[in-house]
């Protein structure tokens, strides 16, 4: 569905009936297309839950390398998007087409080194995240197999995210459903050994997900060539636009680098907990689900934000967008609320489907009370930098803010309070989780100076 569909009111912004029957078009998708990548990840830590500890916890920290890698993918896309919104709302097709071909050839670069070093340095990878053997070697498993599936990630990924910003966002909800059927079916026969295949473990789980993702890159090929919108060109990857790159650069490097660190602030923090123990790993690995499933809509919103204020900043409709922002900030702290309540309701549950130790439990409960407060201010800081901030072009306050709450702060104290000071897990726990809450003041106070509010198009 597309905003330009929409009748807008003669003034700057669209009416609130208007406004929220266009976000929630846009929204719905999204979260829905959140929910089946959790929904995914879900079916993994299930199943494996199932298998036992070590292969939940081997899966859980190889999946780190990917994680910061679709991390870098996000952020190449990201910055991106900042572009193709506004250009969207200029109308400039060709524009977007060559921005979509700058991003791939960064992205396959991306894919081919993560899936080199997977492939060459399996062991050393694995030994960054866990000092348990049985873990490292059950990780090495999972990364030789699932590391064949970075490159057509890469394509995938890359499209699907930059075609959000023109407003088309069911075709990569309906990619990511038939991924969900594909790679829940998969994995229940490669992990327990149905129909007459070799019950494969953690290997199976990957060996799934290399299949599904394979699939899912024949569709995208398939759908880039038919899209009436913005089509993909293979010489596309190869343009020259000395103007166009350099204000990619401008845009990308900002927020790559902010996904990156991020990413890798992620990682430690599972180093940090992947030295605490395997019922802390796997207790861990339990709760992030949990708090993925109540941040679908979160996450939806902000992606709805960036489109909505971006095109709005294209067409010059600066008012229309301080109105806009204002709109999605209250139903982010809506939705956030609506989120933590989630939380809170289903974690007593979710450990009795699993086969956890006593300490693991414990570990668990624990760290849904974390998620319910964490999750809030997550959505909350999400809407601004990835979605209000972003749109204008505001790249380098976000990478600022998340960097140093996150490295300098949460990171930082989380390391000393593990390994210097000895304290308990809990208190562990609530250090390495606190950056969302520091950064509250300061995205705060960067959405009042309207110094986001610009317009970054040619």
């Amino acid at each position: 569905m597309s905003i330009s569909s929409q009748s807008h009111t003669s003034g700057e912004a669209m009416d609130r009936k208007t406004f929220l029957k266009m976000t929630f078009s846009l929204v719905l998708p999204m979260a829905i297309q959140n929910l089946i990548n959790t929904a995914i990840t879900s079916a993994d830590v299930m199943m494996l839950g199932k298998v036992g500890e070590t292969a939940l916890s081997a899966s859980s920290l190889a999946g780190q390398v990917q994680f910061i890698m679709n991390l870098i993918f996000f952020g190449l896309t990201s910055g991106a998007a900042v572009l193709t919104a506004q250009y969207w709302g200029k109308q400039d097709i060709r524009t977007i087409e060559k921005v979509l071909g700058i991003s791939l050839r960064f992205s396959f670069l991306v894919a081919t080194a993560f899936t080199a070093a997977a492939l060459i340095f399996p062991r050393y990878l694995m030994m960054l995240f866990s000092s348990e053997e049985p873990v490292i070697e059950e990780g090495m498993k999972y990364l030789r197999i699932i590391s064949l599936s970075y490159i057509p990630v890469s394509f995938s990924m890359v499209f699907l995210n930059l075609m959000r910003s023109v407003e088309r966002v069911v075709i990569s909800t309906m990619v990511y459903l038939f991924g969900l059927f594909c790679n829940v079916g998969l994995n229940a026969v490669f992990i327990f050994g149905l129909l007459g295949f070799p019950a494969m473990g953690v290997s199976g789980a990957a060996l799934a997900t290399l299949i599904t993702r394979l699939l899912e890159l024949v569709i995208v090929a398939v759908y880039s060539q038919k899209n009436p919108v913005v089509r993909f060109r293979i010489k596309d990857i190869f343009v020259r636009d000395k103007l166009l790159f350099k204000d990619f650069l401008q845009f990308s490097i900002p927020v790559t680098i902010n996904e990156m660190m991020w990413g890798l602030g992620t990682s430690v923090n599972a180093m940090i907990i992947g030295h605490m123990g395997s019922s802390v790993v796997a207790a861990n690995s339990v709760a992030q689900v949990v708090r993925q499933l109540a941040m679908v809509v979160a996450f939806g919103l902000a992606n709805a934000t960036a489109i909505v204020i971006g095109k709005a900043i294209g067409e010059n409709k600066y008012e229309g967008a301080k109105i806009y922002a204002r709109r999605f900030l209250k139903l982010t702290l809506l939705f956030g609320v609506c989120g933590s309540a989630l939380i809170l309701a289903i974690g007593p549950v979710v450990g009795s489907f699993l086969t956890l130790s006593g300490d693991a439990q414990g570990y668990l409960n624990m760290m849904m009370l974390v998620m319910s407060y964490f999750s809030l201010a997550q959505g909350f800081n999400t809407t601004m930098i990835v979605g209000i901030f972003r749109a204008g072009g505001d790249t380098k306050f976000g990478l600022l803010c998340d960097v140093g709450a996150l490295w300098c702060c949460s990171i930082l104290f989380g390391y000393l309070c593990a390994f210097v000071f000895h304290l308990p897990v809990p208190v562990v726990y609530m250090v390495l989780m606190s950056d969302e809450i520091i950064k509250i003041p300061f995205t705060t106070w960067r959405y009042k100076s309207k110094l986001w509010l610009r317009n970054v198009t040619r």
